[in-house]
């Protein structure tokens, strides 16, 4: 009897990193393990923590994931995006088809380890992660709808813990949703002009780049004001309100790097400043739980 062999394509592993950006679901994770540690009072079981960071992992990837699949021949157009693994064909769209599936699995086999509810809840979410793509074709609002996508987090680890949902993940999904909205509205800025050209949608294309700054300004203040409301809501302790102040800071100091004026910021530095608030105030949140 004969052995199959499966050549797997090994080399082929860390362009996958770098096609969905893993290194960036560094960023996202704070928010769902604040989500995670708020519903669990403290420290969760080591089970819980590894199912949600899988599951988030999944979620991330395969948001990402279908990203890429979706917008494949815009990226080949736009002269940002045309570079990325798919336009180029450093990638195959069955590549990319084959780390969406493996990505749904791993998200459905943590939330199955979790509770029926996130189970259950789980095809919704992947239903919404595989819209959103589609959105900057009809809507002005596909900013905000990826600020809901990973909004999404912090609600889903609440779930994975205590197996319902209340008002306090609900609104921290809001405050999750401000600051993503308000960071993909900016970022967005840089393709204005391609937005017009092609009849694609953004807050910067429907109401100009001053505008969509002051918008993004907006929902950074909501923000902040939401995660004030949900430590005074839950009764939480100083630490969680010097996170939040930092936190602030840290928005403020976003405006100084990037402006109507000033755009040529949107790169690097411009992430690591969105990816402090995430880890800024999941710190606060844990210093605050376990004192």
């Amino acid at each position: 009897m004969k052995s199959i062999k499966v050549d797997v394509p090994m080399h082929k592993i860390p362009l996958f990193f770098e096609s969905v950006k893993f290194k960036e679901t560094i960023f996202a994770l704070p928010f769902a393990y604040i989500g995670m540690l708020l519903a669990s009072e403290g420290l969760p079981k080591s089970d819980k923590f590894i199912w949600i960071t899988l599951a988030m992992i999944g979620a991330r990837t395969f948001g990402m994931t279908i990203n890429r699949i979706v917008d494949r021949h815009i990226d080949a157009l736009n002269p940002r995006t045309k570079s990325r693994h798919l336009p180029t064909g450093t990638l195959k769209l069955m590549d990319m088809y084959l780390l969406s599936s493996l990505s749904i699995l791993l998200l459905l086999f943590s939330s199955y380890n979790l509770n029926r509810l996130a189970f259950l809840l789980c095809p919704l979410v992947v239903v919404y992660l595989a819209i959103y793509p589609f959105t900057k074709r009809f809507t002005w609002t596909a900013n905000f709808i990826l600020g809901w996508a990973l909004a999404i987090a912090p609600s889903a680890a609440w779930i994975g813990i205590k197996g319902n949902l209340s008002w306090e993940p609900v609104l921290l999904s809001l405050a999750v949703a401000l600051w993503a909205g308000s960071f993909d509205v900016i970022y967005h800025v840089q393709d204005s002009e391609f937005y017009t050209r092609r009849n694609l949608y953004s807050v910067a294309k429907r109401f100009g780049i001053s505008t969509a700054f002051i918008i993004a300004r907006i929902f950074d203040v909501l923000s902040v004001c939401c995660f004030i409301a949900l430590g005074v809501l839950m009764d939480l302790s100083f630490p969680y309100f010097i996170g939040c102040l930092l936190t602030a800071g840290i928005l403020f100091y976003k405006y100084y790097l990037v402006s109507p004026a000033n755009i040529l910021n949107l790169g690097s530095s411009f992430f690591r400043v969105n990816g402090y608030v995430s880890t800024t105030m999941f710190l606060g949140t844990l210093i605050s739980l376990i004192i």
